[in-house]
């Protein structure tokens, strides 16, 4: 561990925890407290120093290399930032980027340790006890003093506490209790994927909540005889958001393992595909909502999403704004559960895969439609006038290759294909990363808009009977259930109906240079939708594909991150899969400024104030952490 000259840090961070009740939502207009910012996830930032009249005279300020690649959005603390780095935990000075403190977590025999790729927890300490981060390393919880980077006194052995099941997203700070998921593999029968929480102080373990309930537990009857040591079913979204207010932390739960086929575990499987709500202090049950019954599709569950307070019939009302893989948009009273706007139980398609259960309904919001693909024709392939010719011809060869892509809407099963027979498959939109992946939605609380990066992705294939023990995944190995996802390419579920703008393939198969989707664009959006109606109010293409010709590039080229929102009128989103980092004015769309980046940012953006008094917008991308403010 290297320690920085001086610890004036230190008078800062005992000044701002000198009260033993800190509220974790009265945050200094100019801190990032969270990776989310604060304990409702909004994302949302006060700050307007950069604004719609000044934004495009933003210039980078520093930069600072994490000789890692990760995708972990920094805190700020009263000027000091912090996150994970490979084997280390980083506080930088914000206004220059100047290490402050570097903490290199030990190995654990001579196994190396690396920090979580999300970043780290926040806790501002109290009259007695000093602010400390909290980051996870595996199954392993360390806490460091927050202003010289010590382990902490008092917290477990050493700083460090065995969590049992390994997590990889941030800590979870509600009040006094550090609250994290569970990173478990999709093999059906394994650890549980229990959400965990833990005294911030001692690291005594608090609570865990069962998500696939036992013989004898209220919902055990939805999994018929499947939910016996039942695996997946996790909280692997990198943070849960916190009602202080209310008491409750709302648990984003994942669906079961295995992914694709569910005929060992028939009925809807509460808690998977849920908003859990319980008390963040003991754990104990308030509510759910299931958006999902009986997952079949890989939807998961990767980030629950802000807590705003809406008008919706001139009344004010707490939700929760959720939106994720499906790119269904649902606002849900976060005091009962219920929707606050109108959600259908809609028939949807039945498949045909031997012992599968099919639940003949799925809960669709009325006010707001899919903000992805969701269905998908033989006219809806790119033609030359779209991409290239190649690409086109590309297309049109993969559908043929394929034997067509059956498509049935929202929620289209794969089908089965029997060995032997002339290939059969299917398409499901929006595939596998969404949608709405685990960058989440921000929202700006005093407008009620919510703003998220919505990809047009998909998967292709079928289900198919397993005739030996060959793993069809990287995540699912040893498994012997009796059928699971492949297509023509081969055994597995990573395939996606797309081809190389190039029109060519390596001896091995491989597209040469770029690939891109073979249905019409825009393949991705950024997408504001006003959670007080659930009206869309704009979207428009996130992402170029430089490689395009003149003119149609701006197609919409996004990963799986997201955007944040300022006061100044600004959404500020990396995200996109072409070396860019742009800023569009919050109530219209346009954008407004870009900036060329050495690598892509695949991580969430923040907004802070430093010592300095300055604005700063910062970004982890390709592998450093970038900041800019205002030229002088």
């Amino acid at each position: 561990m290297r320690v920085a000259k001086g610890l004036r840090l230190a008078t800062g961070l005992l000044l701002a925890a000198s009260t033993a009740a800190i509220a974790q939502d009265a945050i200094p207009d100019g801190d990032w407290q969270t990776i989310n910012r604060d304990s409702a996830a909004t994302r949302y930032s006060p700050l307007a120093d950069v604004n719609r009249s000044n934004v495009t005279n933003l210039t980078q300020t520093w930069e600072y290399p994490l000789r890692s690649f990760n995708t972990a959005v920094p805190v700020v603390i009263d000027g000091t930032m912090f996150f994970p780095a490979g084997n280390r935990i980083v506080a930088l000075d914000a206004d220059t980027g100047q290490e402050r403190w570097v903490f290199t977590i030990p190995p654990a025999g001579e196994q190396p340790r690396n920090a979580s790729t999300r970043g780290v927890g926040y806790w501002p300490g109290d009259g007695s006890t000093p602010a400390r981060i909290l980051v996870m390393a595996g199954s392993t919880m360390l806490a460091l003093d927050a202003a010289n980077g010590q382990p902490s006194a008092g917290f477990g052995e050493g700083g460090m506490i065995d969590v049992g099941v390994s997590f990889g997203g941030s800590v979870t700070i509600a009040q006094d209790v550090a609250i994290i998921g569970a990173a478990t593999l999709e093999n059906p029968i394994g650890v549980p994927g229990n959400p965990r929480a833990f005294d911030v102080r001692t690291g005594r373990k608090l609570w865990e909540f069962q998500t696939v309930p036992q013989a004898g537990e209220p919902h055990n009857e939805t999994w018929g005889n499947g939910w016996k040591g039942r695996s997946g079913t996790n909280m692997w979204a990198f943070t849960a958001p916190v009602d202080l207010e209310r008491g409750i932390v709302i648990l984003p739960i994942a669906g079961p393992a295995p992914n694709y086929w569910g005929g060992e575990r028939p009925g809807t499987n509460l808690y998977g595909n849920s908003l859990v709500a319980v008390d963040f202090k003991t754990g104990q049950y308030k509510w759910h909502y299931q958006t999902v019954h009986h997952d079949i599709w890989d939807t998961d569950m990767p980030s629950a999403g802000p807590l705003i307070n809406v008008t919706i019939n001139g009344k004010s009302e707490p939700v929760i704004a959720h939106v994720g893989k499906s790119s269904l948009f649902y606002v849900i009273d976060r005091e009962t559960g219920v929707p606050a706007l109108p959600v259908e139980e809609r028939a949807v398609p039945i498949g045909d895969v031997p012992g599968e259960y099919y639940h003949p309904t799925q809960p669709i919001p009325v006010n707001t439609p899919p903000l992805s693909r969701v269905s998908l024709t033989f006219d809806d392939i790119v033609d030359a006038e779209d991409t290239t010719p190649e690409h086109a011809a590309a297309c049109r060869a993969m559908w043929d290759k394929a034997g067509g892509y059956l498509n049935f809407g929202l929620f289209t099963p794969f089908m089965y294909h029997q060995a032997g027979t002339p290939p059969r498959s299917t398409i499901q939109l929006p595939g596998g990363t969404g949608g709405v992946n685990w960058g989440g939605a921000a929202a700006d609380p005093t407008t009620g808009l919510v703003y998220v990066n919505a990809q047009d992705t998909s998967l292709v294939g079928w289900v198919e009977r397993k005739e030996s023990s060959e793993s069809y995944s990287f995540d699912a190995n040893d498994t012997n259930q009796p059928y699971d996802r492949a297509s023509v390419d081969g055994k597995g579920p990573f395939f996606s109906f797309s081809a190389p703008l190039s029109g060519q393939y390596d001896a091995q198969g491989r597209g040469v240079g770029v690939s891109a989707p073979c249905y019409k664009p825009p393949w991705g959006e950024l997408v504001a939708i006003d959670a007080n109606s659930g009206a869309i109010k704009w979207s428009v293409p996130l992402g170029v594909i430089d490689e395009l010709p003149e003119g149609k590039r701006l197609v919409g080229n996004s990963g799986s991150a997201g955007p944040s929102v300022t006061a100044g009128g600004l959404v500020f989103v990396g995200a996109t899969n072409d070396r860019r980092f742009r800023a569009f004015d919050a109530q219209t769309g346009q954008q407004l400024w870009e900036a060329q980046l050495k690598g892509n940012a695949n991580a969430n953006p923040m907004t802070y104030r430093g010592r300095s008094g300055r604005q700063y917008i910062a970004i982890n991308a390709g592998g450093t952490i970038v900041s800019y403010s205002l030229s002088r």
